[in-house]
């Protein structure tokens, strides 16, 4: 009889929620849990941003409509970036040129509000299936200092949002400054 390993429970899928709602973001966090994810949940689109860019999350549930960031400012600089999480979006803009609008932004699922919880972790359930390997095995290098941020697997640098092109020399200047602020 051959010895094999025992394969263990399968990891947890981590979600970041951005949502500045608070009981709405509580309500999703509860079920999100309650259906086996792991939440970060955050209320302000720039820490959002932030959090996605540093963390190794298998998917992100955005929110379209922030205070200080537009959800689809945050998706498109996540993707400018290099960044293929998948990114469910969440909207009370339920007009079909408003879905389109946040599919061709970069997002992998729209979903309206108001929405059963259940739809919520099956779209989930669905974008994490479709996904190779849910996590990368290394996750990108992708230091920010303020508003700047640059990752660099792909040699990009982003700014407010804004992708800012730079020569060969002029990367690794404020590449090293970036690795030696302050």
């Amino acid at each position: 009889m051959k010895h094999r390993p025992s394969i263990g429970p399968p990891p947890i899928p981590r979600v970041l929620l951005v949502e500045d709602d608070d009981d709405t973001r509580l309500e999703i966090t509860a079920a999100l849990e309650d259906h086996g994810f792991a939440v970060d949940g955050v209320s302000r689109g720039h820490a959002g941003l932030l959090r996605a860019l540093e963390g190794a999350f298998d998917a992100v549930v955005l929110d379209r409509m922030l205070p200080d960031v537009d959800g689809l400012s945050i998706l498109s600089t996540l993707r400018n970036v290099g960044k293929q999480t998948p990114v469910l979006i969440l909207s009370a803009l339920s007009a079909v040129d408003e879905r389109v609008r946040g599919l061709r932004a970069g997002g992998d699922d729209y979903l309206t509000k108001p929405f059963d919880s259940l739809e919520l972790t099956a779209r989930l359930n669905a974008l994490l299936r479709r996904r190779p390997s849910s996590r990368r095995a290394v996750e990108p290098s992708v230091p920010s200092v303020g508003d700047l941020i640059l990752d660099t697997d792909t040699h990009r640098v982003v700014h407010a949002g804004e992708v800012i092109e730079l020569k060969p020399r002029e990367y690794l200047l404020l590449k090293y400054m970036m690795h030696h602020s302050g």
